[in-house]
C-alpha cells in the first residue's frame, strides 16, 4: 500500500485491515453522494408540506445534537408528529415518545 491509500492511514490510525477497508467504503458511499459545487445545494420551502415532512425526518435521523433544536420547531414537531412517527424508523420513534411523552400523547389524541 501506498502512503497515499486511504487504507494505509486507516490501518496506521490503529484499525484492522478489514475496518480500514469499511472505513473507505463508508468514506467513498459518502463521496459519491457530494454534489459537483456547493451552489447546487437545496433550499427548503416550509410551506410545502412534502419538503417541511422530508426535513423533518431527515434531521430526526441524521442530525446531531446540535441540528435538533436548531433545524426542529417544538410547535410544528408536535403538530407534524403524528404522520411523521409513521415516515421515521422504530428507534427514532421509540427514542423521541420515551423522552417526550407529549409526543406520544400527540399521537393518541389524533387517532
Amino acid at each position: 500500500m501506498s502512503s497515499s491509500d486511504p487504507h494505509s492511514a486507516s490501518v496506521s490510525r490503529g484499525f484492522s485491515p478489514a475496518d480500514a477497508e469499511d472505513l473507505a467504503l463508508y468514506r467513498e458511499k459518502f463521496r459519491r453522494r457530494l454534489p459537483e459545487s456547493l451552489d447546487e445545494m437545496t433550499s427548503y420551502d416550509m410551506s410545502k408540506p412534502r419538503q417541511r415532512m422530508g426535513l423533518y425526518r431527515t434531521v430526526l435521523h441524521e442530525g446531531l445534537r446540535d441540528d435538533l433544536p436548531r433545524y426542529l420547531n417544538r410547535d410544528l414537531l408536535l403538530q407534524l408528529w403524528p404522520v411523521l412517527r409513521t415516515l421515521v424508523g422504530r428507534t427514532v420513534r421509540t427514542v423521541w415518545e420515551d423522552a417526550f411523552p407529549q409526543l406520544a400523547s400527540r399521537t393518541r389524541a389524533a387517532a
